[in-house]
C-alpha cells in the first residue's frame, strides 16, 4: 500500500520521468513566462529595440560615425535633448503635458543673460535670476493647471505663445536686436561655463559636460521614480488622480512640484545655451518641446500618464541624437529628420501599445 502511494519510480529506484515532469517543472516554466512577461513589459524595451535598430542602421550607412569623436558628437546631441526628456517624462508620467519647454529653455537663457548685461553684475548672480524665473514658470503653470482643472495642453500652449512673444519683444526693447547682447566679457563667465558648456578630456576625447549631467539627472530620476515616496505619487497621480487623492496623495504639489522639474531642466539647458555662445537668438526653441515629448513617448511614457521610466526617455533621446548626427555623418537631407521624428513616434506608439496588450494576455 505504501509504493502505491508514493511518487512512481523505475525499476532502479530512480524517479520516473513523469513525476519529473509534474508540478514542479509547471512551476518552473510559470515562473520562466513571469520573467519574460516582466521583462517585455517594460516601458523602456520597445524604445532599446529600436535603439539598437538605428545603431546598426547608421553604423552600416554612415562609416564616419564609428570614430570616437563623432560618439561624442552623437553623445552630445543626445544630451541636449535628453536632460529635458527627463523632466519632460516625469510630467508625462503624472498625467500632463508642458508645450512650453522649448521656448522657456531661451526664456531662461534671455532671462539671466539680459540681468547680467543691464545690470553689469557677476553672471552667476545673473544664473541665480534666471533659475528663480525658470521655477516661478513651472509653478505658475502648475498652479493653473491644478486650481483651474484645464488640461494642461491649454495652459502649457498659452504659456508658450505668452514667453515666446515676451522673448521677442523684451530682446528688441532694450538692445534694438533680436539677440542678447554677449555677456563674454563679463565677471563669472569662464567659471559658469565650465559648469554649463565645458568640454572635458576623456582617453584623448572631448566629451561635453552635458553628457556627464544627462547621465546624472538620468540616474537621479529614476532614483525618485522606483526608491522614493515621491515616486510613487507620480506614478498614482498620472494613473488615477481622483485615487491617490483619496489615499491622502498631494496631487496638487506633487503636479506642481513636476512642472517646476521642467522649469529646473529648462533653466539648465538654457544657461548651457548662454555660456556655450555668451548670446541668445529671442525667435529660437521653438518646436524643441515636441522633440522631447517624442523622445518620452519613444522611451514608453504612455500619453495618458502613470507608466513610463527616465531610463526610457534617455534611450528615446539617443534614439533622435543618434538620428540627428547620422544623417548628417550619411550625407542626407537633413530635412528628414524631422520626417523620422514624426514616423518613430507613430511606430513606438502603436509598438508599445502591442507589447503591452501581448503581456497582458499572457
Amino acid at each position: 500500500m505504501a509504493a502505491t502511494e508514493s511518487s512512481p519510480q523505475t525499476a532502479d529506484g530512480a524517479a520516473s520521468p513523469i513525476a519529473a515532469s509534474g508540478p514542479d517543472n509547471r512551476a518552473a516554466r510559470v515562473s520562466q513566462r513571469s520573467t519574460f512577461r516582466r521583462i517585455a513589459g517594460r516601458p523602456e524595451i520597445g524604445s532599446l529595440m529600436g535603439a539598437i535598430a538605428v545603431v546598426v542602421l547608421f553604423f552600416a550607412v554612415a562609416p564616419p560615425i564609428r570614430s570616437l569623436d563623432a560618439v561624442s558628437t552623437v553623445l552630445y546631441a543626445t544630451s541636449t535633448i535628453g536632460i529635458m526628456a527627463v523632466a519632460v517624462s516625469l510630467l508625462m508620467i503624472g498625467g500632463e503635458f508642458d508645450l512650453s519647454a522649448g521656448v522657456a529653455v531661451i526664456t531662461s537663457a534671455l532671462a539671466g543673460g539680459m540681468f547680467t548685461w543691464w545690470f553689469g553684475v557677476n553672471v552667476w548672480v545673473g544664473v541665480g535670476f534666471a533659475l528663480v524665473f525658470s521655477l516661478g514658470i513651472g509653478f505658475l503653470n502648475g498652479w493653473l493647471v491644478t486650481k483651474t482643472r484645464l488640461p494642461s495642453f491649454l495652459i502649457t500652449l498659452g504659456a508658450f505663445l505668452i514667453l515666446q512673444g515676451l522673448n521677442l519683444f523684451i530682446t528688441r526693447l532694450v538692445t534694438g536686436a533680436v539677440s542678447s547682447p554677449s555677456i563674454s566679457d563679463m565677471d563669472g563667465f569662464e567659471s559658469a561655463k565650465a559648469v554649463f558648456a565645458s568640454t572635458i578630456d576623456i582617453g584623448g576625447v572631448g566629451v561635453r559636460v552635458t553628457v556627464l549631467w544627462w547621465l546624472g539627472f538620468t540616474a537621479i530620476a529614476t532614483w525618485i521614480l522606483l526608491r522614493t515616496k515621491a515616486g510613487n505619487w507620480i506614478y498614482a497621480v498620472g494613473d488615477n488622480q481622483d485615487a491617490a487623492r483619496a489615499v491622502g496623495v498631494p496631487v496638487k504639489w506633487t503636479k506642481i512640484g513636476l512642472f517646476m522639474a521642467v522649469g529646473f531642466m529648462a533653466w539648465f539647458m538654457g544657461m548651457h545655451n548662454l555660456f556655450l555662445f555668451s548670446s541668445i537668438q529671442s525667435g529660437g526653441g521653438v518646436g524643441q518641446e515636441l522633440i522631447y515629448i517624442a523622445a518620452a513617448v519613444v522611451g514608453g511614457c504612455a500619453l495618458m500618464g502613470g507608466y513610463g521610466t527616465a531610463i526610457g526617455a534617455a534611450i528615446g533621446a539617443l534614439i533622435f541624437g543618434l538620428t540627428n548626427q547620422g544623417i548628417v555623418f550619411a550625407g542626407w537631407n537633413p530635412d528628414l529628420f524631422k520626417f523620422f521624428i514624426g514616423a518613430t513616434l507613430l511606430v513606438a506608439v502603436v509598438l508599445n501599445m502591442w507589447v503591452r496588450v501581448r503581456t497582458q494576455r499572457r
